[in-house]
């Protein structure tokens, strides 16, 4: 009867749907066989570093099709802003659990943010096909960490899959219907649409682009679009395939081309039907000097000295340049755990887009500057002007192995601390001949042990008198490269200090720490 008494243009939707879970734990797969694509083996490494967003059809228990969108997050853990912001946008969440694997981190974190966006949810336990699979301990361990399960302490529906094998996804698409349906989502298709962006980069060609979720109301082609303060006309709508369209409404992923300047990525959007009300809005929003740039990267410069420290420890520079925000703010994550005692990583500059000549020359002045291009190239000038100056440009796909090559950095960049270890020390009990640098002494080691080719502090009452080099040593007049603690020597040793009998002579290595 409620729904006879709704408006017309109020309508029941599809369900935005964010897939969530650990790292490998098939998440990506159970998304290519839902759109018959293959992207799994498209990404570098397997792993999405990206956030993305699909439709899907399925026919509901009427045999009707009906619209599902997916948002596919990345499961490694420098990406949990990107999931944090698929929950918020989502209606639906699906938590993928391997059934192999069982409960890991990633699970856990993703499960409380779930929670804490209080989201209708499924849990999917994939990869039941496999020999070490244990369904029965997974659902115990979902259990320990407080995700109950139907019929197992709990509410919280859930279907057993493979996604490789395609056993239970149909099951799966299903009890998402029913979900939606339960739900009841619903959209006005009278109003402007509104949503919020999914994704944002800066494509070399077609400028400033983003991905957006129309979460309500109706998007056409010829009205304006405003991102905080970022705005675009809708010249050009996408759907998510890349085809073009006139228009768009609530569930349906789009790709807008154009914006003035970089849109914020999780922040929402407002349509408009003319370029006037957009800029009316923006500026009663958000009222700002008419010389501010529309678009700038962000900068920061700390201060230096000349030997690039800061704070009390050496700051080692960063340029940054990735492909999307989202990648840019995971790296951003990333790059923040890696810390010594005496240095430090600093972003100086960071930005969407290839690396420009103007980056290599930012950041030419900087000692010890590291230039980092992530999911994207360099212009050639760019790198013209890096040869000339003797800079180095790193390039990486997978975030890991950027954050292995950083670490690896950081040990060889930063000051070492040199230490000096006494590793034996021997009394000397008789001295003999001298002849200019050199001379013949014999003596007892009383600590450790003393090394042939070794350098020996000389010791008198306390106080270093000198150094020297062991250049000969015998034990019982046949010659050794070691006498350890409690043995009696003889040694040659080259120095300018004439030893005494009485004197100590304490050997030591030099490390870096």
């Amino acid at each position: 009867m409620e729904k006879n008494n709704q408006k017309p243009n109020i309508v029941p939707r599809p369900p935005v749907v964010v897939v969530v879970g650990h790292i490998d734990h098939g998440k990506s797969t159970l998304l290519d066989y839902i759109r018959k694509t293959n992207l799994t083996e498209s990404e570098v490494g397997g792993i999405t570093q990206n956030i993305s967003a699909y439709e899907v059809l399925h026919k509901d228990e009427k045999g009707v099709d009906k619209e599902i969108t997916f948002l596919d997050t990345p499961g490694h853990e420098s990406f949990s802003k990107m999931r944090e912001r698929g929950a918020i946008i989502a209606d639906i969440a699906i938590l993928v659990v391997s059934a192999e694997d069982g409960v890991k981190s990633q699970t856990i974190e993703a499960w409380r943010t779930i929670s804490e966006m209080k989201l209708p949810s499924i849990v999917v336990i994939n990869k039941i096909d496999k020999p070490s699979a244990n369904i029965e301990k997974t659902k115990k361990e979902l259990a320990a960490n407080e995700i109950y399960l139907e019929n197992y302490g709990g509410k919280i529906p859930y279907v057993e899959i493979s996604a490789k094998a395609a056993t239970g996804v149909d099951d799966l698409l299903s009890v998402i219907l029913i979900l939606s349906e339960m739900e009841n989502f619903t959209g006005n298709t009278e109003e402007d649409a509104s949503g919020f962006v999914i994704e944002a980069d800066l494509d070399s060609k077609r400028g400033i682009q983003a991905t957006l979720i129309i979460k309500n109301g109706s998007l056409h082609k010829g009205m304006f679009v405003v991102v905080e303060d970022a705005i675009t006309s809708t010249r050009i709508i996408q759907n998510f395939k890349g085809v073009m369209i006139d228009t768009a409404s609530f569930s349906a992923p789009i790709r807008l081309c154009g914006f003035d300047r970089m849109p914020k990525v999780g922040a929402a959007f407002q349509t408009f039907k003319n370029k006037k009300g957009a800029i009316k809005y923006i500026e009663e929003r958000s009222p700002r000097p008419a010389d501010t740039p529309r678009y700038k990267e962000e900068a920061s410069t700390p201060f230096l000295n000349k030997e690039g420290v800061g704070g009390g420890k050496k700051i080692i520079p960063i340029l940054l340049k990735a492909d999307v925000s989202g990648s840019l703010e995971a790296i951003e994550k990333e790059i923040a755990k890696i810390r010594s005692e005496s240095a430090e990583f600093k972003i100086i500059v960071k930005g969407v887009g290839p690396i420009s000549e103007s980056d290599i020359k930012n950041i030419s002045n900087s000692k010890n500057a590291i230039i980092i291009g992530f999911n994207v190239k360099a212009d050639k000038s760019a790198l013209e002007v890096a040869q000339k100056r003797g800079i180095s440009i790193s390039f990486f796909d997978v975030i890991y192995k950027m954050t292995e090559w950083l670490i690896e950095q950081m040990e060889k960049l930063r000051p070492k601390i040199e230490t000096i270890e006494t590793t034996g020390r021997a009394k000397i009990i008789r001295a003999f001949s001298r002849t200019k640098n050199f001379q013949i002494v014999g003596g007892k080691v009383i600590e450790g042990r003393i090394l042939l080719n070794g350098t020996v502090k000389i010791m008198r009452r306390e106080f270093e008198i000198g150094r020297g080099k062991i250049v000969n040593l015998e034990k019982g007049k046949i010659k050794t490269s070691v006498i350890e603690e409690g043995l009696e020597f003889g040694m040659m040793i080259e120095s300018k200090i004439e030893i005494a009998p009485g004197d100590i002579l304490e050997l030591f290595s030099i490390a870096q720490k």
